[in-house]
This record gives structure tokens, C-alpha cells and sequence, in this order.
């Protein structure tokens, strides 16, 4: 019986029935073996209000998308071509800059790819960029910063697996410098026999690019420095930073307007929706499986197939992997973070650090076939096909891969800043 209705619930899931639909049921059919009253998973559902983090995820999340209607990318664009225009490879580290910038604050990869690709594609390929390194570069750059504060994945993690989120947001800063670090050299050495032109270095240029951003430039402070500062916490943070990008963009530089305001809104908050809807089944999901023992059994079946801690982050980042190329982050950090955190813990791995783990495999999801969503945006957005976009990621996937295994193996690289 058990058998036969995990297969159905499979075959739904692969028929196309919405997440929060699979993982209700599932919850719905264990509550039900168990003899459990299904009102407990309304009382799951609705417990999710209770978590005073969980409003700092409408509240950047709808900051993100006022920041990508405006003028906010083309600023953000301008201010570090202007910085680092001088630099060999300068503009390739403009758009890894730019987009990990970015996509910590709106949160979803596609989000960046839109909002910015319309600037760094064709600037790329007019700087003499091979059309194929252009086309995987803006591609990958569209995740790179989910590692960043305040990045939706970040806080979403935190909750799920109970951890502080403003350790998760200290504990990505390293990990993520590494990230872009590494695809910045290898921008650098693959074109190295490139002469792109470079931009002299002009401070006029430099101070009257950071005048038009001048609005944009304090968020990180105020995010970050107010709540490591301890002048509010992170749902404050994200209120304080919701209404700073509304009046800045509503009523000092007036680039969203009130009829379009709604718009914004309600496309903000259907993304909301649809992570709280799958969040509160998840928990109601969670719980019953914690009571069954699962993760108590899914640590002996581990056990029994890895040796010590380094198998157990090999084994772990395979398996990532895998589900990064099936299933988007939201999802993938409410089905599985509470299932491998018991036994991560039983390694004695940290939290934190395998949130940092966890979430930097599954960047690379954004880029893996066949269903990596990066991949899709780009070639819709770019009007290339699928398999070419393929061919363009792989080897910034594979430096990637490079950069996820020295943030497995190298705790410290996450912790540093939480000693």
C-alpha cells in the first residue's frame, strides 16, 4: 500500500500537478495512516503566520521587482562598468558584478536575466566577446547571487531549517566573493588572447555614475549594516527596505508610476504565494515524517553507505545535483532540507554551512538539463536554441562545480565571520 501510493503520488507530480497539490496529499494520505484528524494540516498551514521572519520574504521580494521596473539595472550597470571598465576582462566582470548584485535582491535568477541581459548581451558582443562565451556568461551570472543577503533562497533556509538568518547572511558573503572570483578568472584566461578595448579610468565618469545611484548605493548598508548593527532585525530590515525603494522610485525619481504600481504588486506577490503555499504544506509534510522516524531512517541507510563527514558532502552534492536538474530551490530547501539536516548532523556538519552547501549546489540547478531555468529564460530571451544555450553554460557550469566543492570541503570559508 505504501508502495503503491508513493507511486501515484509520483505520477501526478510527473503528470504536471501543481507542488503544493502533491505535497498536501502526501501530507493528507500520511495523516490518514497515522489516524491523525486532517484539520492538524489546516492548523499546519495556517502556523506559518506565527513566524515573524516569514515577512521579510513579500516584503524584498516586491522591493526586487520595484528595483527591476525602474531604471535601477541600467545604473547599476553603468556604476561598475565605470569602476572596473579599466580592468582586462573588465566588462565580463561587469556582468558577473552586476547580476549577482542584483539577483540578491529581486531574488529570482530570471528576474536578473531579463532586467539586465538587455544591457550585457549586446554590450558584450560589441566589446568583441565571442557570441558563445556572451550567451553563457549572462546566462550563469543570473544565479550567482542567491548567496548574498538579502537573498529569498537565504531567508527561506533559515526558516525551514531553523537556523538565524542573519548567520546564513554573514556565513554567504565568502562563499559567494568565491563564486563570482573564480568565473571572473576564468573570464579573464579564456580571453585573454582577446583585445577588447579598455576604458580609461575617468573620475568624472566614475563620481557621476555613483550620483545617478546614489539612491540605489545604500541598500546594501542599510540591509546589512542595520541588522548587524543591531538597529533592527531582518522582517524589519525588509519593511525598511520595501518602503525606501517605493519612495524612491514612486516619488523621488518617479520611474514607477501609480498605474503601474498594482502590476508590480501582484507580480511580486504571486511569486509569494506560491512559496508560502508550498512552505505551509511542506511543514504540515515535514512534521508527519518526523514523527514517522524517517529521518532517524534515512541516516542508517546513509550510514550504512558512507564512511565519515568528506563521503557523506560527496555523496550529498551528487544528490544535489540531481535535484537541482528536477526541481527549482524553493521547493527543493521545503521537501528536502528537513529530511538531510538530522543526518547532516549526525556528521557533524554545521547548519549554516550546509545552508551555504545546499544553496550553492543548487545554483548550479539553475543551469543543469533538462530543466535548469536559467536555460529556458535564456533562450527565450535571446532567441537561441536550448541545445546552444547548453553548450554555452557547460563550462562556466563546470566552474562552478569547482567553486561548490571548495565551499563543501572548506567549513571555515562559511563560519569565518560567525567566530
Amino acid at each position: 500500500m505504501i508502495i503503491l501510493a508513493g507511486l501515484v503520488i509520483t505520477l501526478l507530480a510527473l503528470l504536471g500537478v501543481p507542488l503544493f497539490a502533491v505535497i498536501a496529499l502526501s501530507a493528507m494520505w500520511g495523516y490518514l495512516r497515522e489516524d491523525i484528524d486532517l484539520s492538524a494540516l489546516a492548523i499546519e498551514i495556517f502556523g506559518i503566520a506565527e513566524m515573524p521572519i516569514l515577512l521579510a520574504i513579500p516584503l524584498f521580494t516586491f522591493a526586487g521587482y520595484l528595483l527591476s521596473e525602474g531604471g535601477a539595472p541600467s545604473r547599476l550597470v553603468r556604476v561598475t562598468q565605470a569602476l572596473l571598465g579599466w580592468v582586462p576582462g573588465g566588462l565580463a566582470v561587469i556582468a558577473l558584478v552586476a547580476c549577482a548584485l542584483f539577483t540578491a535582491f529581486t531574488g529570482a535568477s530570471g528576474v536578473t536575466i531579463i532586467a539586465l541581459g538587455a544591457l550585457l548581451y549586446p554590450a558584450l558582443k560589441e566589446a568583441g566577446y565571442p557570441e558563445n562565451f556572451t550567451l553563457g556568461l549572462v546566462t550563469t551570472s543570473g544565479s550567482l547571487g542567491l548567496l548574498f543577503a538579502p537573498s529569498l533562497p537565504l531567508i527561506l533556509y533559515g526558516i525551514v531549517a531553523q537556523v538565524p538568518v542573519d548567520d546564513l547572511f554573514l556565513a554567504g558573503v565568502f562563499p559567494g566573493i568565491l563564486m563570482v572570483a573564480i568565473l571572473s578568472a576564468w573570464s579573464f584566461w579564456v580571453n585573454r588572447d582577446l583585445r577588447v578595448p579598455l576604458a580609461a579610468f575617468d573620475w568624472k565618469e566614475a563620481g557621476a555614475a555613483l550620483w545617478a545611484a546614489r539612491w540605489e548605493i545604500p541598500l546594501p548598508v542599510i540591509v546589512l549594516g542595520g541588522i548587524y548593527g543591531g538597529v533592527f532585525a531582518v522582517s524589519e530590515a525588509a519593511a525598511v527596505t520595501a518602503a525606501y525603494v517605493l519612495v524612491v522610485e514612486m516619488f523621488i525619481l518617479r520611474e514607477v508610476s501609480f498605474e503601474r504600481l498594482p502590476g508590480v504588486m501582484r507580480e511580486s506577490m504571486m511569486l509569494v504565494g506560491g512559496i508560502l503555499l508550498i512552505l505551509g504544506v511542506s511543514l504540515a509534510s515535514t512534521n508527519y515524517m518526523i514523527d514517522s522516524g524517517v529521518p532517524q531512517k534515512l541516516f542508517a541507510i546513509v550510514d550504512g553507505l558512507v564512511s565519515g563527514q568528506a563521503s557523506f558532502l560527496l555523496l550529498l552534492l551528487i544528490f544535489l545535483l540531481i535535484l537541482g536538474a528536477i526541481l527549482d530551490i524553493f521547493s527543493a530547501i521545503v521537501l528536502v532540507v528537513p529530511l538531510i539536516l538530522p543526518v547532516a548532523a549526525g556528521y557533524g556538519i554545521d547548519p549554516v554551512h550546509l545552508g551555504i552547501v545546499f544553496l550553492a549546489a543548487m545554483q548550479l540547478g539553475y543551469l543543469t538539463p533538462p530543466v535548469g531555468l536559467n536555460l529556458f529564460i535564456a533562450s527565450y530571451r535571446f532567441e537561441k536554441t536550448i541545445t546552444s544555450v547548453y553548450r554555452a553554460t557547460f563550462p562556466f557550469l563546470l566552474m562552478l562545480l569547482v567553486a561548490v566543492v571548495i565551499i563543501a570541503y572548506w567549513p571555515g570559508l562559511s563560519l569565518v565571520l560567525l567566530d
